[in-house]
């Protein structure tokens, strides 16, 4: 067995056992929540609900489809992927990423392994990297919406305004350096790991990484060069992302007999944003999205706790349906969770083999340029040698 499989299995492994230590976390929390609300309350607004749970699922199916066409926008080089192929492995790619201890680690290359005799998986997973900093800019905005609409209509006490002061402080920051570092496409994250290279910190994990990034950063600055004409359409589709969880929030408020406005519904799904965010590594965010939604529903006076840890537990109902759902796409192209998860680990070490490969050619590019033969010959043509160790590859 090579050292570098070894080591892979070795994260795995402590990756698993991470997942199994949050989940356990998560559902004690959940229990705890779920008691403390009252079981028999939370029952009656699950059953209020009723088959208006249908309109949800219904409501909720416009996120991964507008995510889905996002992806088949952010391909370069002439690739083309269609939308629904790109939807079938949305929801395949989130199935298997709900359904493991790895999550997004899994997802992301799962979808790429879902639609791979249709488009090179380096492709569909550099696609898949721009299309996810799209979403992350429109969580951020959005974020930042909910949370000046949270300060500036509802009464909060210190603790929470400072807090939420705090997070538009951070949000402007990241988005601020997100722009500089992309207008002038500063290689932020390949520079900080060529430092630690440099002075022999964190050998083994800048080795497994550096060429990656460096890859995916010449695949974002080359889409952003290239497709600017199609930032505000993908901004657009992930808006849509955020406007159907809206409409999600406040139609399953309403159909509780709740007291929903659609200014309390924007701040409750930018506070699920919130959750999100910060505790990815908790499994479905349970536990600490019953508490959340539970303390914010009292706050925007939409109801009372019961009402928003129903909320949350119906989230999550709606994140099984789709979940199951994933597994029958997955059933029907002759997959299995295992097989896929395998075939998501074969996908990302094919990007990693592609990075290592792009940058021995730019290493012997470079050689050549400064050799006495390319000097010479690179006096009439010096620009073009620099050019080729900027290629974006495709």
């Amino acid at each position: 067995m090579s050292e570098s499989t070894h080591e892979a299995r070795k994260k795995s492994a402590s990756g698993k056992i991470a997942g199994v230590i949050f989940a356990v976390g998560g559902l004690l929390l959940f229990a705890y929540y779920v008691w403390k609300a009252g079981p028999q309350s939370i029952w009656a607004n699950i059953t209020q609900l009723g088959a208006g749970f249908i309109v949800v699922l219904l409501i909720s199916s416009v996120r991964p489809f507008v995510r889905a066409v996002a992806w088949t926008r952010c391909f370069d080089g002439g690739v083309r992927l269609r939308i629904r192929d790109a939807f079938k492995a949305y929801l395949a790619g989130d199935a298997l990423g709900s359904l493991t201890p790895l999550g997004m680690v899994v997802s992301e290359p799962a979808k790429a392994a879902f639609v791979r005799e249709r488009v090179p998986v380096v492709a569909s997973i550099a696609a898949l990297a721009v299309e996810n900093l799209f979403y992350m800019l429109s969580v951020a905005l959005f974020i930042f919406a909910g949370t000046a609409a949270l300060l500036l209509s509802f009464p909060l006490n210190a603790k929470l305004r400072l807090a939420s002061y705090v997070t538009l402080a951070v949000i402007v920051v990241f988005i601020s350096l997100g722009f500089f570092v992309v207008r002038r496409q500063w290689r932020f994250l390949s520079g900080l790991l060529a430092a630690l290279h440099r002075r022999g910190l964190a050998r083994r994990f800048v080795e497994a990484r550096r060429e990656r990034v460096r890859a995916v950063e010449d695949r974002i600055y080359g889409f952003y060069k290239h497709h600017q004409s199609r930032f505000l359409s993908i901004l657009l589709l992930e808006s849509c992302f955020h406007l159907a969880g809206v409409v999600e929030v406040y139609t399953t408020l309403y159909l509780m007999n709740a007291r929903p406005t659609w200014l309390a519904a924007f701040v409750l799904e930018s506070v699920n944003r919130i959750i999100n965010v910060i505790f990815k590594f908790v499994p479905m965010r349970a536990g600490v999205d019953e508490f959340g939604t539970g303390k914010f529903t009292q706050l925007l006076k939409v109801g009372s706790e019961d009402i928003g840890v129903t909320l949350a537990i119906i989230r999550k109902a709606r994140v099984l349906v789709w979940t199951a759902i994933g597994v029958a796409v997955l059933v029907r192209h002759g997959l299995s969770v295992r097989g896929m998860a395998r075939e998501a680990e074969e996908a990302r070490l094919a990007v990693a083999a592609t990075a290592a490969t792009e940058s021995e050619q730019r290493r012997a590019a470079a050689a050549a340029a400064t050799s006495p033969a390319g000097k010479e010959r690179g006096n009439g043509n010096s620009a073009v040698l620099k050019e080729e160790e900027l290629i974006i590859p495709h």
